[in-house]
């Protein structure tokens, strides 16, 4: 684990905002608030996963504090992830209190991605408390093979989710991770059926995360390419603040997004810093190394040692990932503590 020393001029840093050593301007935090998960997909996390203690886990105190921290310097959006961000007890309360910053124009946005299945219960808190749009993971519209990715049941629950989000007035795009021989042909349906629920889609490339991922990698040029033979595509100058590159579904009026961090590095334009549920911040997801906020949230110091924290480790971000490059996982923290 990387150590991060206090360094002086912090309160001139953040005058400027964040930019890390290579001139790109951090806007966009991913704050994981918890490493549990309903859920045990195949591609995210091990059949042996082993939940760190509760005391572990920073507190909700803590996590707005880090947002408040980031907000100051210049960050414009917050994305909560887990885990499963609506397992985590009280967690409604860390998202009013971040929302509150949306409504007052300090934050331009806080969304959410969630695999849906509690979705139906905490729909209506979120659009109240200043949610505008989740991200659903959902890979599959198929009972069985829902069943085998996440190895356990519950489409029902997310598709209630889903619809539950809608009518709460939440805007909603569902992810599908793209895998050779388990998804690829659904990839039409999909596209059918978010035009029918009045949600976009976004198609992700596997990371090599997880278990069981060799030989399922599918390149997303190819697959766009064929669904451009069948659905009338149109580039769109949407964008949601990540790497999604969308294009219009001229027959549903949609938006279908080609995530592609393997075929397409988008490295040089990342705008973006994860933290987990722990207080580490990962500069990249893709590359070995965490920087310990956890020890400065709770230092005498106060936020001065919270401040220096984040500057140091925000100017370690390195300048691409290492998915091509013999990346092992297991060496950094797991995708379910990290967040996606």
């Amino acid at each position: 684990m990387d150590e991060i020393s206090l360094s002086a001029g912090t309160a001139a840093k953040a005058a400027a905002g964040l930019t890390d050593g290579f001139g790109r301007a951090i806007t966009y935090l991913r704050l994981s608030v918890t490493d549990r998960c309903n859920l045990r997909c195949s591609y995210c996390m091990r059949t042996d996963v082993k939940f760190l203690p509760k005391a572990d886990i920073l507190t909700l105190e803590e996590m707005e504090r880090l947002g408040a921290a980031f907000i100051r310097f210049g960050v414009r959006k917050i994305r909560l992830t887990g885990g499963e961000p609506l397992v985590r007890p009280g967690v409604m309360l860390l998202v009013e209190r971040l929302g509150a910053r949306v409504a007052s124009g300090e934050l331009d946005e806080l969304t959410l991605t969630t695999n849906g299945t509690l979705l139906a219960k905490y729909a209506t808190g979120l659009a109240s408390a200043g949610i505008g749009r989740v991200n659903v993971s959902l890979d599959t519209l198929d009972d069985e093979v829902f069943r085998r990715l996440t190895r356990r049941d519950g489409i029902a629950d997310v598709l209630n989710g889903i619809e539950a989000a809608r009518s709460a007035g939440l805007a909603v795009r569902i992810n599908a991770v793209a895998m050779a021989g388990v998804n690829e042909a659904e990839y039409d349906r999909l596209i059918r059926w978010c035009g029918e629920q009045g949600c976009d889609l976004a198609l992700i490339e596997l990371m090599p995360f997880g278990e069981r991922t060799e030989g399922l990698y599918l390149p997303l040029d190819p697959v766009r390419e064929r669904l451009a033979t069948r659905w009338t595509l149109t580039p769109a100058k949407h964008k949601s603040g990540g790497p999604c590159r969308y294009w219009r579904i001229a027959e549903t009026g949609r938006l279908i997004g080609f995530i592609t961090p393997m075929s397409h590095g988008f490295c040089s334009s990342c705008n973006r810093v994860r933290i987990t549920c722990t207080g580490k911040l990962v500069p990249c997801m893709a590359r070995q190394g965490d920087y310990d906020l956890r020890a400065a949230l709770r230092s005498p110091e106060g936020d001065q040692a919270l401040e220096a924290a984040i500057f140091a480790a925000v100017g370690c971000k390195p300048e691409g990932h290492q998915f091509n490059e013999g990346y092992k996982p297991q060496q950094g923290q797991p995708m379910w503590r990290m967040g996606g």
